[in-house]
């Protein structure tokens, strides 16, 4: 890649069942010139996400074929034409999957970063972005956290479930139990990140292997899997407990409507709570999040957690390698400055 090309990658083919790196491309073009109101980035973390999985598939807000793919990321400023930018200032934007972008301050929430110092940039991609602020909405606004709770969450060792593991410790949960998709992530999630129990849900039953993790029941669900996790929490949830659905991932790359969970009349018998948590609904608690975590990621109490691939070439397979679960924490791709 040369100084004045710019790289992007694009969808090429729509994907049946798992995603086929043949159906993506790389496309070199000049690099933009900022028109009037915007300003030039030059990229430095992209995000690739579970979400971007039903976007392959088009339809409305869907990606489109042949056209840059979008994606959270941070990036510099290099060149503006918005007053409200300066040439240095470091942004999130959503213009990601690509290697320079043309973005205007305030529109598809594109900000300047506050910049904390002693914070590393992966954080404003991790647990201060996007994965960070749906974990913090999905325990302070959805499921309602209390001091003392117990809590379980699916997919844990991924960005969503990491970010959730450590907000809810600082909220004071008592017991957090996770599930994740190998031994290796089990001992990660116990003994790295401080779960104080965890299991692999492909070692039998996860209703089974919550029961035994968990014997006196659970109070918060955080889910990021849905199927047979939504069903085993709902048989381990205390009356009145609470489920924050975040994800589907085990849905992702095959039928996105299966049969409802065979004990979904629980939520009635158990006065149980189900509601779902979409994190654009919860931009304003952005500051919020800053102000909670960062004094603890500054302590090194807290850490980004993340799985970074280094490349925009590299940018399908770190996508892909999430979707097969090789990651921990949240994967990043973090690009030439």
């Amino acid at each position: 890649m040369t100084e004045n090309t710019a790289v992007a990658v694009h969808l090429t083919a729509r994907p049946t069942g798992f995603p086929d790196p043949a159906g993506f491309t790389l496309v070199r073009t000049p690099v933009p010139s900022p028109a009037p109101g915007t300003a030039l980035v030059q990229n430095l973390l992209l995000s690739v996400d579970p979400y971007h999985r039903g976007l392959l598939d088009g339809g409305e807000g869907g990606f489109a074929l042949h056209a840059p793919m979008e994606g959270r990321a941070v990036g510099r400023v290099i060149a503006s034409r918005d007053p409200g930018l300066q040439e240095g200032d470091l942004v999130f934007h959503r213009e990601g999957w690509r290697t320079h972008a043309l973005v205007t301050l305030g529109v598809d929430g594109t900000r300047k970063l506050r910049g904390h110092e002693g914070v590393p940039l992966e954080a404003y991609l991790s647990i201060l972005g996007g994965t960070g602020l749906t974990a913090y909405a999905a325990l302070t606004r959805t499921a309602r956290l209390r001091e003392g709770e117990d809590l379980f969450v699916s997919a844990a060792a991924g960005g969503v479930g990491t970010a959730t593991g450590h907000i809810a410790r600082l909220l004071g949960a008592r017991r957090i139990v996770g599930s994740a998709g190998s031994a290796a992530k089990v001992r990660h999630l116990t003994e790295v990140l401080g779960f104080d129990a965890a299991f692999d849900y492909h070692d039998g039953p996860v209703a089974e292997q919550l029961a035994k993790a968990a014997p006196d029941g659970i109070d918060v669900y955080v889910d990021n899997v849905g199927g047979d996790h939504l069903e085993g929490a709902i048989e381990g949830l205390r009356e009145f407990g609470r489920i924050a659905w975040v994800g589907g991932i085990s849905m992702y790359n095959g039928d996105r409507s299966p049969a409802a969970p065979r004990n979904l009349f629980e939520v009635v018998h158990k006065s149980l709570c189900l509601e779902g948590v979409l994190v654009r609904h919860h931009t304003n608690l952005q500051d919020e999040l800053e102000d909670f975590l960062v004094p603890h990621l500054r302590s090194g109490r807290v850490g980004t957690d993340t799985t970074v691939v280094q490349g925009i070439e590299h940018t399908v397979d770190a996508f892909l390698g999430m979707l097969r679960g090789g990651n921990l924490g949240k994967m990043l791709v973090r690009l030439d400055s």
